[in-house]
């Protein structure tokens, strides 16, 4: 009985094997008669049987449908069976139908690519984009940066669905976009390059087209990812989770301040102006040179009323950087506060000469100690509010001259 058993197994062995040549064969003659649908059908019918057969059916099933359903124009499926066929044919150390396949998938990264910039930069349709770019990605997993790009125009067209799961991959797999460029002037353009090779780079320098040869390494968007990971939850009414993204990267990376201040930034929007205020001391013990953090601490500090407060923070921020114009504006407005309340008392004392005349010396006195901040911002970034306001100050300080000049000023750029 057992003899029969392993006759009849045998047998059935036999009848797997020359089905499978009889469709593998029917699929090929298939594909050379541009019959690809038959291809498809015949390799559907071989499929079952693939498990089980010889290394060289193996490949040349996975080959066979590449090819079938490279030329349908179903990249995604094609891409799935090449990339079959070359991590099979790795695991055997055997090239049966790898250096065959590599060319036809290749063309296909290059006509999906170029379909997804199409749909990025002429036709703004950034859905239709995202889905080449990562199509893209799948046909060539080496290149990350497809991926990247599914996520951004993913999340341009408000597919934030598909944009998170782009991004959760591109997290999973450790992208960073870091690039190291090999760059040099262009000695007749002046023009900096992108010469994208170092030996590229150095015979165009050798040449003598080219001077200043440099190696520049681009920021890595880790940061960027997570905070637009963030946003994207914001965005759809997870603010729990955005916050949670963020607080996880930073466990991760505590001295990152990209992530800190996207956080930061997170509280912000969302009016938390105490929690705000904390993460920008954080930033600063990180980072205690960077003017903008100083400014941004004199923002949340005068948007809480500590006016005293708000003022050291953006007197230290120009004294980091003396040309800050938006921080000598914003001085003359904490300065000016003090304005309101005179003004309250003045309304009260119309008919009391006296002390009118006392709280309008005081009055100006405030205008006075905001004249250099007013003057200094509109030296550094001139625009019609800064003209306005040192008009009417002059006019109260009754300085003719100098309302004149504004005036004169301020007419010319209405």
């Amino acid at each position: 009985m057992k003899k029969q058993i392993l006759a009849l197994s045998l047998g059935v062995i036999s009848i797997a094997a020359t089905a499978q040549k009889s469709e593998l064969k029917a699929a090929e003659k298939a594909i050379k008669n541009q019959d690809f649908a038959g291809a498809i059908t015949a390799l559907n019918s071989a499929e079952g049987l693939i498990a089980n057969a010889k290394d060289k059916y193996k490949s040349k099933f996975y080959f066979l449908k590449g090819k079938a359903y490279a030329a349908k124009k179903n990249y995604k499926l094609a891409s799935e069976a090449f990339n079959q066929l070359l991590s099979f044919e790795k695991s055997i150390k055997d090239d049966i139908y790898s250096s065959d396949a590599k060319p036809v998938l290749n063309q296909m990264i290059q006509e999906v690519s170029n379909k997804a910039v199409d749909l990025y930069n002429n036709k703004k349709d950034f859905k239709g984009a995202s889905e080449n770019f990562y199509l893209t990605y799948v046909l060539s997993p080496k290149d990350t940066s497809y991926a990247y790009n599914a996520a951004v125009a993913a999340t341009q067209a408000k597919d934030y669905d598909a944009a998170i799961k782009y991004y959760n991959e591109l997290r999973k797999i450790g992208y960073t976009g870091v690039e190291t460029q090999y760059i040099a002037t262009n000695r007749v353009t002046g023009k900096v390059e992108n010469l994208g090779s170092k030996q590229q780079r150095d015979l165009m320098v050798k040449s003598g087209q080219y001077i200043k040869p440099e190696v520049k390494v681009s920021e890595s968007k880790s940061a960027t990812i997570v905070k637009n990971v963030a946003l994207i939850l914001k965005e759809q009414g997870k603010t729990e989770e955005a916050i949670a993204a963020l607080t996880e990267a930073r466990k991760a990376n505590p001295k990152d301040l990209n992530l800190l201040l996207n956080e930061a930034d997170m509280y912000i929007k969302l009016g938390e102006m105490d929690k705000f205020g904390a993460l920008m001391n954080e930033a600063i013990a990180l980072d205690p040179n960077n003017p903008t953090l100083y400014y941004n601490l004199g923002v949340v500090n005068y948007n809480q009323g500590r006016m005293k407060d708000a003022k050291k923070y953006y007197i230290k921020a120009t004294e980091l950087k003396p040309d800050y114009a938006d921080a000598y504006m914003n001085l003359a407005v904490v300065v000016l506060n003090k304005d309101k309340a005179i003004v309250e008392e003045m309304n009260k004392n119309l008919s009391n000469f006296k002390k009118y005349d006392e709280l309008a010396a005081k009055q100006k006195e405030v205008y006075k100690e905001a004249l250099p901040f007013l003057e200094k911002a509109d030296s550094l970034n001139r625009s019609v509010d800064t003209v306005k306001t040192l008009m009417n100050i002059y006019e109260i300080l009754e300085n003719e001259a100098k309302a004149k000049e504004y005036r004169d000023l301020y007419k010319s750029m209405k």
